[in-house]
C-alpha cells in the first residue's frame, strides 16, 4: 500500500493494512475496540480514538466553529453544489481541530474524524423535533442533498477527510418519547418507496464510509441486529463496505427495552454476527461472556474490529504523509468561511407572504419595534448539535446595525417562549406584553421575532420541554406567543413576523389578517442568522429559500404520529390543500416560464425551458420538475424528479436544461420492486412567482407536457 502518493486508498487496499494491524492485536484488546471509546494500545503505538462526533451543520460541540444554517435550512437551498460546499468547509474546520486536538492528545469525545452526518431520515411528520436535522420530506431531494454533503465531508483525495455517517437506519422519524422501544411498522412499498432511497443513494453514490443503526424496531426487529437491514439490504443489494455503529445505548435498547433478546452477552453476540460493529454504548464488554459462552466466535469479533481500522486506514490515521496533516488551524471559523455562512443563511430563508411591503425602504422609516422571544436569542440561531460561535448576530442586532443611522429601534421581548412568567413568577402573567404594545405604539412598524428554539424542539433527552421530549403537539405557536402576535396586530400597525424553527409552523389562520404584511422563516439560520434577515428585509438581497416541508394548517388531517404509513403524508401523499406547499418560497421579482420541451434521450428525460426575470430585483429562482406516469402504483400526486437553482438579473432570461435519468421516473410495486411502468409521464415544472413587491399568486407557475415513453421495458 503506498503512502504519503496521490493514489486513492481504496476499501480494499485500507483492508489489507487494517488486517495487518489488528492480527497484532490480542483478543482482550480487540473486544476492547469493539466500543467508541477505543482505548490507547501503547504496544502497538495505537492512540486512544473516541468515534463520536457531529457536524450537521457545522463543526459541533468542540469549541469554536462556523456555525451554518441548521440542515432543513441548508435543504431550503436546493442546491447540490453549494450544499456539497457547506460539507467541504465543515471538514476543513474538523480536520484543523483535529489535527491540534491531536497534537494535544486530546482524542475526546467531538475531536475525532469520524462524524456521525448527515441525517437522513424522512421528515414524514411536521410534528417530530428530529425533523430539523434532516432535509426534508422528499426523497428524492433527501437523496440529492445527502450524497453531496457526504461527498463534501469525504472528499475526493487519496484519504478521506472526514468519515460521514449515514443516520438513522432505518425507518426512524418519531416519536421521540417512545424511541428506544418502538416498532415502526411499514410496508415493502413505502419502505423501498420513502424510507430507503436516501440510504441506497449514500451507498451508491456517495461511497459513505458508515452507517448507524437507528434506536427503534421495523417490523418487529431492532435495527441494529435487523439482518434484513443489515445483511441483505445494506451488505447484501447495496454492497455496502463500511462500518456499522449503532446509535448510542441503541444496542442496551435490544433486550432491556425492545425485549428482543434475553441479556447484553447475547445483544453483542448478535451484533457482531448481524454486522453492527462499533457499540456506541455501555455493554460492549460483554462480548468477553459471551464468547465464554460460546455465543460468538473471536473471528466475528475480529471482523467488525478489521471493518473499523479500514476507516481509520482510509482516514490516513497511520500516514505521516498525509495532506491533510497540514491544514492549519487558522482556517477554523475564518472570515471566509463566515461570510460563506452568511451567504448560505440568506439563500436558505423562505419568505411566504409579502403583501406588498417588503422590501422595506429606509428612507421612509423613522421608527421600527422588534420584539419577541426571539429577536435576542442565541438559541435561535443556533439549531440542535451546534457549534461555538465566536459571534452571533441576533435578529435584533442585525435590524439595529442595518438602521443604525437612519431609525430608532424599540425592542421588547414581549413574552417568553412558552411560559406565561416572562422572567419572574412573582409578577403578573403575560408581564412583559406592555412593553411590547408601547413599542408597536411608538414605531412605524413591528417585526415580530417568534417561533421555537432547539430547547423545546429537537431530540428527546436534550429538549425536555412542555410538548414532549422535543416532539410538537400542534402546528401552532404556543399559546404565549400568539396571543402577544394577536394583541400587537390590533394595534393597527403594519406587522412582519420572523418566524425561527426547524418545522412547519402555522399561525393559526393569522397568515390572512390585514396587518401581517409578510413572513419570513427564518429557520435555525446560523450566527450570521440577524444580518442576513436583515439583508432580505431591506433588499440586500432578494429571498430565494424553498419550503423542503409541506407547511399544514393543522393537525386535523393527519394520521397518528406513530403510524409510519406514508397515506396522507407529504406532498406526494396530501388529499388537502396545504397552507404553504412543498417548494414554496417568494423572491422579490416577477418571474416567468416558457418554452418547456421534454425529449427522452440515452435513458434521459431532457427537461428544456427559459425562464425570465421581469422584475426590477436581482433575484435567484429555483426550477423544480415534478413528474407523474398513469402507473398504477405511481404515487397520489407528482413527484419531483430534478431541481436546478438559477440566478438572474433584472430582465434577464436564461435556458435551462436539466436531465432527469429515467430511474427517477420508477414506481415502487406493493411487493418493494422498482421498475419503470405505464405508457406515458405527465412532466410539470414548477417556480414560485410573485407580482413585483410581493404579491404572490393562488399557486405555483406550472408548465406543464405529456410524454409518451418509448423505452423498451426489459432494458430495464
Amino acid at each position: 500500500m503506498k503512502e504519503g502518493g496521490n493514489d486513492v486508498i481504496s476499501h480494499e487496499m485500507a483492508r489489507e493494512k487494517a488486517i495487518e494491524i489488528v492480527n497484532k492485536m490480542t483478543l482482550e484488546e480487540k473486544i476492547d475496540q469493539i466500543n467508541f471509546r477505543s482505548p490507547e494500545i501503547e504496544r502497538l503505538n495505537i492512540s486512544d480514538y473516541n468515534y463520536w462526533n457531529e457536524g450537521l451543520h457545522g463543526v459541533a460541540r468542540a469549541g469554536v466553529a462556523t456555525v451554518f444554517p441548521q440542515a432543513i435550512g441548508l435543504a431550503a437551498l436546493f442546491d447540490e453544489a453549494l450544499m456539497e460546499q457547506v460539507a467541504s468547509v465543515i471538514a476543513t474546520e474538523g480536520r484543523a481541530k483535529y489535527n491540534q486536538y491531536h497534537k494535544e492528545s486530546d482524542n475526546d469525545i467531538y475531536k475525532g474524524l469520524t462524524y456521525w452526518s448527515p441525517n437522513i431520515n424522512i421528515f414524514r411528520d411536521p410534528r417530530w423535533g428530529r425533523g430539523q436535522e434532516t432535509y426534508g420530506e422528499d426523497p428524492f431531494l433527501t437523496a440529492r442533498l445527502g450524497v453531496a454533503f457526504i461527498k463534501g465531508l469525504q472528499g475526493s483525495g487519496p484519504y478521506l477527510k472526514l468519515a460521514a455517517c449515514a443516520k438513522h437506519f432505518a425507518v426512524h422519524s418519531g416519536p421521540e418519547a417512545d424511541r428506544h422501544s418502538f416498532d415502526a411498522k411499514v410496508d415493502k412499498k413505502d419502505l423501498y418507496e420513502t424510507y430507503l432511497p436516501a440510504f441506497e443513494s449514500a451507498v451508491k453514490e456517495a461511497d459513505v464510509e458508515s452507517f448507524m443503526g437507528a434506536y427503534n424496531a421495523v417490523n418487529g426487529v431492532p435495527c441494529c441486529v435487523d439482518p434484513f437491514l443489515i445483511q441483505d439490504v445494506l451488505r447484501g443489494e447495496w454492497e455496502f463496505k463500511g462500518h456499522v455503529v449503532s446509535d448510542y445505548g441503541a444496542l442496551e435498547d435490544v433486550d432491556q427495552n425492545h425485549r428482543y433478546t434475553n441479556s447484553p452477552e447475547e445483544t453483542m453476540a448478535l451484533a457482531m454476527k448481524i454486522g453492527c460493529n462499533l457499540c456506541a454504548g455501555n455493554i460492549s464488554h460483554h462480548l468477553r461472556a459471551a464468547l465464554e459462552q460460546g455465543l460468538v466466535t473471536e473471528e466475528e469479533i475480529t471482523s467488525s474490529v478489521i471493518e473499523l481500522y479500514t476507516t481509520r486506514v482510509r482516514l490516513g490515521m497511520f500516514d505521516e504523509a498525509n495532506e491533510f496533516n497540514a491544514i492549519p488551524y487558522e482556517v477554523n471559523d475564518c472570515e471566509e468561511h463566515r461570510e460563506f455562512s452568511l451567504d448560505i443563511a440568506k439563500k436558505s430563508m423562505v419568505l411566504l407572504k409579502n403583501d406588498h411591503f417588503l422590501p422595506l425602504e429606509k428612507e421612509k422609516i423613522s421608527s421600527i419595534a422588534v420584539i419577541g422571544p426571539n429577536a435576542y436569542s442565541i438559541e435561535a440561531l443556533q439549531g440542535n448539535y451546534f457549534g461555538t460561535a465566536s459571534r452571533n448576530y441576533t435578529f435584533l442586532e442585525g435590524i439595529q446595525n442595518e438602521v443604525q443611522e437612519s431609525a430608532r429601534v424599540y425592542y421588547a421581548l414581549g413574552s417568553h417562549l412558552f411560559s406565561e412568567y416572562a422572567e419572574s413568577s412573582l409578577s403578573r402573567k403575560n408581564e412583559r406584553e406592555s412593553e411590547a404594545v408601547i413599542a408597536a405604539k411608538h414605531a412605524d412598524l413591528s417585526i415580530l421575532c417568534l417561533g421555537l428554539d432547539p430547547t423545546i424542539e429537537g431530540e428527546q433527552g436534550d429538549s425536555g420541554n412542555v410538548y414532549g421530549s422535543g416532539d410538537k403537539e400542534t402546528l401552532f405557536l404556543p399559546s404565549v406567543q400568539e396571543r402577544l402576535l394577536r394583541k400587537i396586530l390590533d394595534i393597527g400597525k403594519p406587522v412582519v413576523v420572523l418566524i425561527s424553527a426547524g418545522s412547519a409552523i402555522s399561525l393559526n389562520g393569522l397568515e390572512n389578517h390585514p396587518q401581517l404584511k409578510a413572513i419570513l422563516h427564518t429557520w435555525y439560520p446560523g450566527s450570521q442568522g440577524g444580518t442576513a434577515a436583515a439583508d432580505i428585509l431591506f433588499g440586500k438581497t432578494s429571498p430565494s429559500g424553498k419550503l423542503p416541508v409541506t407547511f399544514y394548517h393543522n393537525t386535523d388531517h393527519l394520521p397518528d404520529f406513530s403510524d409510519y404509513s406514508m397515506k396522507k403524508r407529504t406532498y406526494r401523499y396530501l388529499e388537502e390543500e396545504a397552507l404553504y406547499p412543498f417548494g414554496y418560497g417568494l423572491t422579490y421579482s416577477n418571474v416567468k416560464l416558457a418554452n418547456l420541451e421534454v425529449e427522452e434521450e440515452n435513458q434521459q428525460m431532457i427537461v428544456s425551458c427559459q425562464i425570465h426575470n421581469n422584475g426590477h430585483y436581482p433575484i435567484e429562482e429555483v426550477i423544480q420538475v415534478y413528474a407523474k406516469t398513469n402507473s398504477p402504483y405511481e404515487v397520489l400526486n407528482e413527484k419531483l424528479v430534478g431541481f436546478e437553482r438559477v440566478a438572474l438579473n433584472a430582465d434577464e432570461t436564461k435556458s435551462v436544461q436539466i436531465s432527469i435519468p429515467m430511474k427517477q421516473l420508477e414506481i415502487v410495486t406493493d411487493d418493494g420492486e422498482k421498475k419503470l411502468d405505464g405508457d406515458h409521464v405527465i412532466m410539470k415544472v414548477n417556480i414560485v412567482s410573485p407580482s413585483e413587491k410581493g404579491e404572490a399568486l393562488t399557486g405555483v407557475q406550472t408548465l406543464n407536457k405529456k410524454v409518451n415513453f418509448k423505452y423498451v421495458q426489459k432494458e430495464f
